[in-house]
């Protein structure tokens, strides 16, 4: 699953090679200073907010689950609101700082050319600074009240989205989307230390179904932004790898992720879960297959159906673990 594209999948030129994208003058900044309220409002945009609210939406069930299995209760009131507050700052933080790493093929991408920095309204060291600033504001902050496992897996995130996925495997290979998802799932073990300090089986079972899940999730959006990807030079696998490969590999990912959602239930979690988890997983899978499907057939392989039920189905299957927690 790890190999590269074919050699025939031409890889696009890098970023340099291309022409930036001019933005329309009317999407820039006035000639004025800006106010108080588009400033708040551009740096609240660079920590990119549904993404946050998608992160958290993990973390939260993962710490019902843990105080459950370890305690046999709820966590603290603390622990729960300096998790949200931490992951919350720390998934901006990473987010700010990206942007600030790829503020330059953010111009050259229509649908990122309307980020502050790529329209020149916020000055990219200001992005920069307020990036690290939250950042060791969340971990700090997760270190005084949940403790250090917590406080590190926080930093490691920021550092391996940051690092490992927006400077070096964006830009380098094709399988990008499948290593950085371990930043994206980072969340389900943060919040399971923050309430236990140490790891468990079923916190890296939830890991890892996050981690599976992400590649059709993220490949559907490549799809449909494919072209954006090829202007900047970014090797996300449906910009340099044929549709029917892309949606095959959305495919197994989509059965890996349904086989091992249901592994909670051999670890702890109820009947209720598993049935939810089935059906929605399955589901998954078949809209996967549907997009498969499409892309045999020669037809508009609309990918945005997949990409949306993906956010649903993961939705789901954590609410109905956090409704899970209060009847095992």
């Amino acid at each position: 699953m790890n190999e590269h594209p074919t050699r025939a999948a031409a890889v696009p030129p890098t970023p340099a090679a291309r022409p930036r994208i001019e933005v329309p003058a009317e999407t820039l900044q006035d000639s004025g200073e800006p106010n108080l309220r588009s400033r708040i409002a551009g740096y609240v945009s660079l920590t990119k907010p549904r993404i946050v609210e998608l992160l958290l939406i993990t973390t939260v069930p993962a710490m019902l689950v843990a105080a459950r299995q370890e305690f046999d209760g709820l966590p603290s009131l603390a622990a729960v609101v300096a998790t949200i507050v931490g992951g919350a700052l720390a998934a901006g933080s990473a987010n700010a700082i990206n942007c600030y790493i790829d503020r330059d093929i953010d111009q050259l991408m229509r649908r990122t050319s309307r980020r502050p920095l790529a329209k020149q309204e916020i000055p990219p060291k200001n992005a920069l600074i307020f990036g690290l600033v939250i950042g060791a504001i969340a971990v700090a902050g997760m270190w005084a009240v949940v403790g250090p496992l917590a406080a590190a897996l926080t930093f490691g995130a920021i550092v391996y989205y940051d690092v490992v996925y927006t400077i070096w495997l964006k830009r380098t290979t094709p399988y990008n989307t499948v290593w950085g998802g371990a930043c994206g799932a980072a969340p389900v073990l943060i919040g399971w230390a923050a309430v236990t300090g140490h790891m468990s089986w079923m916190a890296w079972v939830l890991f890892a179904v996050v981690f599976l899940w992400q590649p059709p999730h993220f490949y559907a959006l490549a799809m449909k932004f494919k072209d954006d990807y090829a202007a900047a030079g970014i090797p996300m696998l449906p910009a340099v790898a044929p549709a029917k490969r892309v949606a095959v590999e959305s495919v197994v990912y989509g059965w890996l992720t349904l086989a091992v959602s249901v592994i909670p239930f051999w670890l702890g979690s109820t009947w209720l879960y598993l049935v939810v988890a089935v059906i929605a997983g399955g589901l998954f899978v078949l809209e996967a297959h549907k997009l498969l499907g499409r892309v045999n057939r020669g037809e508009d392989p609309r990918p945005m159906r997949l990409f949306h039920w993906s956010t649903s189905y993961l939705t789901l299957l954590f609410l109905t673990l956090a409704i899970d927690s209060f009847i095992m």
